[in-house]
């Protein structure tokens, strides 16, 4: 498994002759695209064209279909990046013959035929402390748990911020299984957290380690794109010059 420090040398987003690389950003539970706001701005001042997706959180098959409908929009060939429960998103959607490539940031990445939940208790190490409402849905919208889980190294006005626009996720979500895990066909890249409180950073490093990820391991919460967005639009922008170098 190759394994990068957090110093990444940023590149051209083109080669001579190539159409650039499509970047679709798709956000986890607990969160709505707009945390992706640091790391698209830094991507769009490269050149890249970047796209976030609105996950609804309904189910998997639901978060599939909405980050479908942006691949399909997309002009050559696609890079998808999935953050945490989009670990699994994006294994699914990205089947798709357009997504030539896709980068985990602190993700779920289950394996065919498996659930988000039978992937946590195969590694022993399922979900505690989060219990659905009267709908079903699991919310994170305290900001001090907010804060503790998700955001422990970013100033307390912008995990509240953070917290006031989360999104809850639908319990039965995490039952729904992939189908086919597009990572068993397709390169990917893994970001690990060391000191995340919402996923062990060593699950991460099985996670990454099965996958056979080309791995880069940084100091940060689980919302690394928010404290972290240099080295996260690094990684994104190495993988991107990875696909057009092929």
């Amino acid at each position: 498994m190759p394994v990068t420090s957090a110093a990444i040398s940023p590149s051209s987003p083109t080669v001579a002759g190539v159409q650039p690389i499509a970047i679709v950003l798709v956000h986890g539970a607990f969160a709505d695209g707009s945390s992706w706001l640091p790391v698209i701005a830094i991507l769009q001042q490269r050149g890249y064209h970047v796209t976030a997706v609105q996950n609804p959180l309904t189910s998997l098959d639901d978060d599939v279909q909405a980050t479908l409908k942006v691949i399909a929009r997309q002009h050559g060939e696609v890079l998808l990046v999935g953050h945490s429960w989009a670990g699994a998103v994006i294994s699914q959607a990205g089947n798709d013959a357009r997504v030539h490539g896709l980068v985990y940031l602190s993700a779920l990445v289950p394996n065919s035929g498996e659930s988000v939940s039978a992937l946590l208790a195969r590694l022993h190490a399922p979900m505690t402390g989060l219990a659905p409402d009267a709908q079903g849905l699991i919310w994170l919208d305290q900001p001090d748990m907010y804060a503790k889980v998700m955001a422990a190294d970013l100033p307390p006005a912008t995990a509240r911020q953070l917290a006031a626009v989360q999104q809850p996720i639908a319990a039965r979500a995490f039952g729904d299984k992939v189908a086919h895990a597009a990572w068993h066909d397709k390169p990917g890249w893994y970001l690990v957290t060391d000191g995340d409180q919402a996923l062990p950073t060593s699950v991460q490093q099985c996670l990454a380690s099965q996958i056979r990820a080309t791995t880069t391991v940084i100091r940060s919460s689980h919302l690394s794109m928010q404290s972290q967005p240099q080295a996260v639009a690094a990684l994104i922008e190495q993988a991107a010059s990875s696909l057009q170098q092929r």
